[in-house]
């Protein structure tokens, strides 16, 4: 049995999404750099390994999330919804964040010129995600749909020409670190998305969806990084063993 000092950030999430709270709360990434054991973690945090155990144990009391339970559903359900909920959510609330930030920038930018730097990562982040996106649903998603069906009907399945699955999935990760980092930037140069004093109505609006996004856009890493690569990357194993 694994060392509990040696679990990595990513399982204790992906067995319960209720801890990922608390390592927001001491800002440790949970989707992107989850690969660190919590002994790791701690240290770099500086933090009391056992009082975070005790912290991520109480968590675990709370009421139940619902997302907890999504590391249990079969493989092609858990694509069909992070497409609906998650791709579908970036796609639809890039243009209205783009509006609003163009709108500070008008109205603020003298006065708040860290406001062109949001928005000048939120514009590459925008473009580089809805590209993300579509890789995803065209390419990644439908090749495990496919293994899944493989599975279930015992059949063979064609060599798809990226070769492993985990070639796409790495490709993957590595861009949602880079946008990981991205939203770290925006997170910074926005004061935790807290508007100033002297910010209007809109101002907290548009921060208050940032930080929106941004936590779906963990909750989606999360799902990727954590269950459904990981799970993929196991079930190309069964097929290969099914094949031979």
């Amino acid at each position: 049995m694994k060392n509990i000092l040696e679990k990595t950030i990513s399982e204790f999430v992906a067995e319960d999404y209720r801890t990922a709270q608390i390592f927001k709360n001491h800002k440790i990434d949970f989707c992107c750099k989850g690969n660190r054991s919590i002994a790791e973690a701690s240290e770099s945090r500086k933090l009391d390994v056992n009082k975070l155990l005790a912290e991520i144990e109480s968590a675990k009391q709370d009421k139940p999330s619902n997302t907890t339970e999504l590391k249990n559903w079969p493989l092609d359900l858990l694509t069909d919804y992070i497409e609906k909920m998650h791709h579908r959510y970036v796609v639809e609330q890039i243009p209205i964040l783009k509006q609003y930030l163009n709108r500070l920038c008008h109205v603020h930018g003298e006065h708040h010129p860290e406001l062109f730097e949001i928005k000048e990562e939120f514009d590459f982040s925008a473009e580089e995600l809805s590209n993300h996106l579509k890789k995803e649903e065209l390419i990644l998603f439908p090749h495990i749909k496919k293994m899944v069906k493989a599975i279930a009907n015992k059949e063979e399945l064609e060599s798809p020409p990226f070769g492993s699955v985990e070639n796409p999935v790495q490709l993957m990760m590595d861009e949602h670190s880079v946008e990981g980092d991205r939203f770290a930037r925006i997170s910074e140069l926005s004061n935790n998305y807290t508007p100033p004093s002297d910010g209007c109505n809109t101002y907290h609006v548009a921060f208050s969806l940032l930080r929106a996004f941004e936590e779906d856009l963990h909750l989606h890493i999360h799902l990727e990084n954590n269950i459904m690569f990981p799970r993929s990357i196991e079930l190309e194993k069964q097929l290969m063993l099914v094949s031979i």
